[in-house]
């Protein structure tokens, strides 16, 4: 190898080894650690925890015909309890064709514009985050095991940069609050460590389901600093990192938060 390309690889190395030193693995906690009995209660019970009305909304959709090919989601994957067990641990996936990463609701909407013909679901609409869920459902209890290659580690690491990125009129980063700080109480909440094992997620403030992806733009806010929009690549990449980051943790959706 030429002394460039070592040079080149040992920098690679060193800024994934950055990347590495998040919370240890016997350390790393849900949010629903952090919860007090009642609502650990609530999401453990499934005739209790809102969020199942949308994964039983996902369930009719999933059935339900749609698009110029007329086609559901189940003439092509059949019974989602199969076909779709384990696949919400394994996103954000990269998409061999974009060349980037997609998260599940990107992929759920890319297989409505190519496979049914019909048109994307706008991001937060009742019925993406319905079908998200009920997709991810299919994976409760399954460890989250996103891929970790030279395809994924440029977009872990750019979201790497973002968590630990000081920004907004408060200059705070997201490691402040959720590596330096988990544990503590913000406000007379506790902090948690910002592992995204429910998504979506139904969260009393909210009183609905929301995406990570809303979440993530409300601490953007709570910054003081500029969310991103609903489709920019910082997203994915922040929700990537935050997947690795809960590497191992399972799959806990549709959680529900305070």
């Amino acid at each position: 190898m030429r002394p460039a390309a070592w040079l080149a690889a040992a920098a690679v190395l060193a800024s994934f080894a950055a990347v590495a030193a998040d919370i240890p693995a016997g350390e790393r906690r849900s949010g629903y650690d952090f919860m007090g009995r009642e609502l650990r209660a609530m999401q453990d019970d499934e005739a209790a925890n809102p969020g199942m009305l949308s994964v039983l909304d996902g369930a009719a959709l999933w059935q339900q015909a749609d698009g110029a090919a007329h086609k559901s989601c189940a003439d092509c994957h059949g019974d989602a309890a199969v076909s779709m067990k384990g696949l919400a641990a394994r996103y954000p996936a990269f998409d061999t064709v974009l060349k980037r990463p997609l998260d599940l609701e990107q992929r759920i909407d890319r297989c409505r514009t190519e496979r049914q013909k019909a048109s994307p679901l706008p991001f937060d609409s009742k019925e993406l985050l319905a079908l998200t869920a009920f997709v991810g459902h299919q994976s409760k209890g399954e460890p989250i095991a996103v891929a970790d290659d030279p395809q994924t580690r440029p977009f872990i690491e750019a979201g790497s940069t973002l968590f630990e990125r000081r920004q907004g009129q408060l200059n705070l980063s997201c490691a402040q609050c959720h590596d330096d700080n988990w544990g503590k109480r913000l406000a007379g909440a506790p902090i948690p460590q910002a592992h995204p094992t429910g998504y979506p997620l139904y969260r009393l403030e909210w009183q609905a389901l929301g995406s990570l992806r809303r979440r993530l733009r409300n601490c953007l806010v709570g910054m003081r600093a500029e969310p991103y929009p609903d489709d920019a690549p910082e997203i994915v990449e922040l929700e990537f990192y935050l997947a690795w980051r809960a590497r191992g943790l399972p799959v806990e959706t549709p959680a529900v938060r305070p």
